[in-house]
């Protein structure tokens, strides 16, 4: 088994994470920053191969990266299609231009999808034969594993849960429709609903974002416990959606508001138990266990299975 290290790069709406990876899993180097998501394809390259460049001050080479990224996109091809998250982003081939800029070979895949894989091998969902990972952060993304395998659907666009429509109405969502889980359930979401009721106050409080309700929430403020518990309602909705559509072994709940995964946990079983059927309602619902790690842990093992001559793992995908 070769000792090659794989670079693995997590790109977000808001954060964009790199990580040197050992072929048993460790991390020999971590990085992250944010993104420059309204600036531009030639901006988030720049960022992403600053970060390579921190990485690589740890004096081990890599031999190949992986990048996982929101959707749509095509993997196969290297291709990210049209990201709502990122300002620009069509029909941009990701993997040549990343790859010509580090020299190394990159695949690219899902963010969801390898967040999936990486919980579902060394994660929450260890020993799951059949997973459903929803990443909720600055959009809404799925990763579907359904007999031990990814789920791809035609052109590997399958898994785009944030955009499935749990409403008539709501504020638009970043793809131009309405209604979506993504636009009602997101951590962006969670922000807007909490401005509209500051800016209803008129108190001069500056907008906060999802993290920040949380947060709130956490110190007890009865505002922000109201507004978590609304926005757990609607995760329930969505997730709901999903325990009929793939009746998994379990769902997995990551992302940056994973982090407030035990306050919104109330809200989110209770709609389960009203919108779901009887024989979905006891499908564990767990937060990630990996947290921001999951896409990288992942998008490693990825990697590896697609170039064997780094080493083999885990068969999964």
């Amino acid at each position: 088994m070769s000792a090659a290290p794989v670079l693995c790069f997590d790109l977000g709406g808001t954060r964009m994470r790199a990580a040197l990876l050992a072929p048993d899993g460790t991390r020999l180097a971590a990085v992250e920053a944010p993104t420059p998501a309204r600036e531009g394809v030639g901006a988030v390259l720049d960022g992403l191969c600053a970060l390579a460049l921190r990485c690589r001050d740890t004096g081990v080479a890599p031999q190949a990266a992986g990048l996982c990224a929101p959707g749509p996109l095509d993997a196969p091809g290297g291709r990210m299609l049209a990201p709502p998250t990122l300002l620009g982003w069509r029909d941009v081939p990701v993997s040549a231009l990343l790859g010509e800029r580090l020299g190394l070979p990159v695949l690219l895949e899902n963010d969801a999808n390898a967040a999936a894989v990486g919980e579902q091998l060394y994660g929450a969902g260890q020993g799951a034969g059949s997973l459903v990972f929803v990443t909720v952060s600055t959009g809404i993304g799925g990763g579907v594993i359904v007999d031990g395998h990814v789920l791809r659907g035609r052109g590997g666009l399958a898994g785009e849960i944030g955009h499935m429509k749990i409403a008539e109405h709501s504020t638009d969502c970043a793809c131009g429709a309405q209604g979506c889980f993504e636009a009602l359930a997101s951590g962006t979401a969670l922000g807007w609903r909490a401005a509209r009721v500051m800016r209803a106050r008129k108190d001069g409080t500056p907008p906060p974002s999802g993290r920040d309700v949380i947060e709130a929430a956490r110190r007890g403020e009865r505002l922000a416990r109201r507004l978590v518990a609304e926005h757990g309602r609607w995760l329930g909705r969505g997730f709901a959606n999903l325990l009929h559509l793939y009746a998994p072994d379990v769902l997995v709940m990551g992302g940056g508001l994973a982090n407030g995964f035990d306050l919104l946990e109330p809200a989110i079983r209770a709609e389960i138990a009203r919108s779901a059927m009887p024989s979905y309602r006891e499908t564990p619902l767990l937060s990630a266990a990996l947290g921001d790690a999951a896409g990288l842990v992942g998008m490693a093992h990825i990697v590896r299975q697609s170039l064997p001559d780094l080493g083999r793992e885990r068969k999964l995908g």
